[in-house]
């Protein structure tokens, strides 16, 4: 097992390098820079933004460009954000950082506590009413976007209703203990359902064709003829099979808590990492467009590799050697 997460570790070095080439290339790809339609200003003197580009290195050639960045990334400095008055981009990542893993982790325990009894109880009796149901909303909730969802959600349950806040993270400033706690999970029902929305129906749809797949299995027919209670057949032998193909997508969820679903938090105005890089994509603000990005990269690998180590804990039979 250790040797594969040396060579695993190993692989991802070239891997990190061809994606630090590929945001980077992106970035720089796209039109204009910061300062593009600034010297549409008749007040402003063009020289000015010109002094500018040439103090943040903007007019150096590509090359040099990309080595002073990824050498500064590499120590840990992801550069100055230029729209918002040369604040640190690391300071504007930890500032967003724990509303958006609030939101993912959120979102994420509510997908599996959902999914996973929903789409084990399918598989029990499948052709139910319940199975049905569960079916119903599995191509609903893939088939709905999740901005439209979003507002729905705000028109009923935030308007008319008014259960729940329409935006925001938290009530007010100067909250704190149990009352802050309060108010951060009411901000993130709304915004948490709608994230998880696409993920409950994919959930479920997996857990319920791989628990059908290992209930017909050889192994399973043996346990019950040897006098094995449903119960021991279910979460001794079938759940732990059956969650190999849950662990594969869950690979992939880290770069969504991280991301914090970039459109849901945009939806619900949710301070997180999603809204701070659409407004550094529109505001052609690259050093922070290209930390999330390379980040958000970083968090995908960590997770597949996280997916293989769990195999081997699930399925003693997975083995690294």
């Amino acid at each position: 097992m250790y040797q594969y997460i040396i060579r695993r570790i190993l692989v991802f070095v070239p891997m990190l390098f061809a994606l630090s080439i590929i945001v980077f290339a992106l970035a720089k790809a796209a039109p204009g820079d910061p300062f593009t339609g600034k010297i549409l200003d008749p007040n402003v003197d063009p020289e000015i933004f010109e002094q500018q580009r040439e103090e943040l290195g903007l007019n150096k050639p590509l090359p040099i460009q990309y080595v002073n960045w990824v050498s500064s990334f590499i120590k840990g400095d992801f550069g100055e954000s230029i729209a918002y008055n040369g604040r640190s981009v690391q300071s504007l990542i930890v500032e967003r950082f724990g509303n958006t893993m609030r939101l993912g982790i959120f979102s994420l325990a509510l997908t599996l506590i959902v999914s996973i009894p929903i789409g084990i109880y399918s598989a029990r009796k499948p052709y139910s009413p319940l199975d049905y149901a569960a079916t119903t909303f599995g191509f609903m909730g893939l088939a709905i976007p999740n901005f439209f969802f979003g507002l729905v959600a705000i028109y009923i349950f935030a308007i008319k209703i008014g259960w729940f806040p329409a935006q925001g993270s938290i009530a007010g400033p100067g909250m704190e203990g149990f009352s802050e706690l309060m108010s951060r999970i009411h901000h993130l029902i709304l915004p948490g359902i709608t994230l998880g929305l696409a993920g409950t129906a994919t959930y479920m749809r997996y857990m319920r064709s791989e628990v059908l797949d290992v209930l017909e299995s050889d192994y399973i027919r043996t346990a019950r003829a040897k006098g094995m209670s449903e119960r021991n057949v279910l979460y001794k032998h079938t759940l732990r099979n059956a969650l190999i193909p849950i662990i594969t997508l869950m690979g992939f969820e880290l770069g969504t808590l991280l991301g914090g679903a970039i459109i849901t938090e945009q939806v619900f105005n949710f301070p997180g990492l999603g809204t701070l890089f659409i407004s550094s994509v529109i505001n052609r603000d690259y050093p922070v467009v290209m930390a999330i990005s390379l980040l958000l990269g970083i968090a995908i690998i960590i997770g597949n590799l996280l997916a293989d180590i769990f195999y081997s804990i699930v399925d003693p039979r997975i083995r690294y050697d």
